[in-house]
């Protein structure tokens, strides 16, 4: 039996896409692979909250959020999550995939609503997101990413008056590296009746008029809706929310199961994510350093030619296409010091591999230099370019 789990990694083997665990071990003088955005995950404020907190509460939570594991500091959590993304309420996961996956899936049970749901998806949709839809049996219309004209396109095509209709879709993504015409999302949702359900992982801590996300620069009042994010990325720590009303909330606490039937988030890890929240406001110049640090790689990598993707955001994916390629200039860039991430199939399209680099506030014109400067350097070289 296990020669059939074998043979499956050797054919991802022979296609470069068999993962692996990075060494943690080699010396990095240049991390470009972190999600920790603002620098928040070693902050001592952060780090001292967690500290606290485990001396007053323990390591464990001990229990479902139903059961032992509802204690006072995750609701006053939630109650600051809710009035920082201007929604009624919020609630509290221990992962963004278990939030995704699970949250949609009840969203769009047809136990629950009048009859079988539709769902506008975004194609380039994260796999939490995906996984939601194969959970939950709906049928889902794919359209384009960031194309407006394309998704009402498939809403004059699909959309039926008696049915329930969605649209899902990411504010900033991790991948493409492209903000959501958000104002356009929510008039098309309002113009055609539709729930829109916003991943705001990557928009958390770095975009809207106070870093609590680009959901935050617009009035989504018009439209049910529903916002989650992450505390993962430029939070610094560990968990998710979802932001909604009231009706939402309580519908949540008793048919999601990820919810229902999962242990509550640790009181070290909200105590510092919800530290980390609350300095978000304060770092409006971290995060105008992160963008212009971006703009400036951006800029240096495509003055010679070099393709990268997506704009206005601290991800700047470097696309060299394949998957061999990827890996060895990441490897070559780890020798030299600096670290990125290779993104390969079936995360991307095919044909689309890409270094995914991630600018945070630690790094400065210096390092930006630095990294830029390999890259171009081993591209123009023949080997690397395969």
């Amino acid at each position: 039996m296990y020669h059939f789990y074998d043979q499956y990694c050797v054919e991802q083997a022979a296609k470069s896409r068999l993962r692996a665990l990075p060494q943690v071990d080699l010396p990095v003088s240049l991390d470009f692979s972190s999600n920790d955005y603002l620098g928040l995950a070693t902050h001592p404020d952060v780090v001292n909250a967690a500290i606290e907190a485990a001396r007053q509460c323990g390591a464990g939570s001990t229990g479902s959020r139903l059961l032992s594991g509802n204690y006072s500091l995750i609701e006053s959590f939630e109650r600051q999550i809710a009035q920082s993304k201007h929604t009624e309420a919020a609630l509290i996961f221990s992962s963004g995939y278990q939030a995704n996956m699970t949250v949609l899936a009840s969203l769009l049970s047809q136990r629950v609503l009048p009859a079988a749901p539709i769902v506008f998806f975004d194609r380039l949709n994260h796999s939490s997101l995906y996984n939601a839809m194969f959970l939950s049996g709906a049928e889902y219309v794919l359209f384009e990413r960031n194309d407006m004209a394309d998704l009402r396109r498939q809403l004059q095509k699909y959309r039926v008056a008696s049915r329930p209709a969605f649209i899902v879709t990411e504010t900033v993504h991790g991948m493409e590296a492209d903000l959501l015409p958000i104002a356009d999302v929510v008039d098309i949702a309002a113009s055609y009746n539709c729930f829109l359900y916003l991943d705001e992982a990557h928009a958390t801590g770095l975009y809207g008029p106070q870093g609590y996300g680009l959901s935050t620069t617009v009035d989504l009042s018009p439209v049910p809706h529903m916002v989650m994010g992450t505390f993962s990325k430029a939070i610094g720590g560990a968990g998710a929310y979802i932001a909604c009303n009231t009706i939402m909330q309580q519908f949540m606490l008793n048919r999601t199961a990820g919810f229902i039937y999962s242990t509550a988030p640790s009181p070290m890890s909200v105590a510092a994510a919800a530290k980390a929240w609350s300095m978000v406001p304060a770092l409006a110049a971290q995060r105008q350093q992160v963008f212009a640090m971006a703009d400036l790689l951006r800029q240096l990598l495509r003055a010679r030619g070099i393709t990268v993707m997506g704009d206005g955001t601290n991800i700047v994916p470097v696309c060299l296409g394949d998957e061999s390629d990827t890996l060895a200039l990441k490897k070559v860039l780890l020798e030299e010091g600096m670290m990125v991430s290779a993104i390969r199939p079936p995360t991307v399209p095919t044909g689309t591999s890409r270094l995914r680099i991630a600018i945070n506030a630690l790094h400065d014109s210096d390092s930006v230099n630095q990294l830029a400067q390999a890259i171009v350097q081993h591209l123009s070289r023949p080997a690397t370019r395969g």
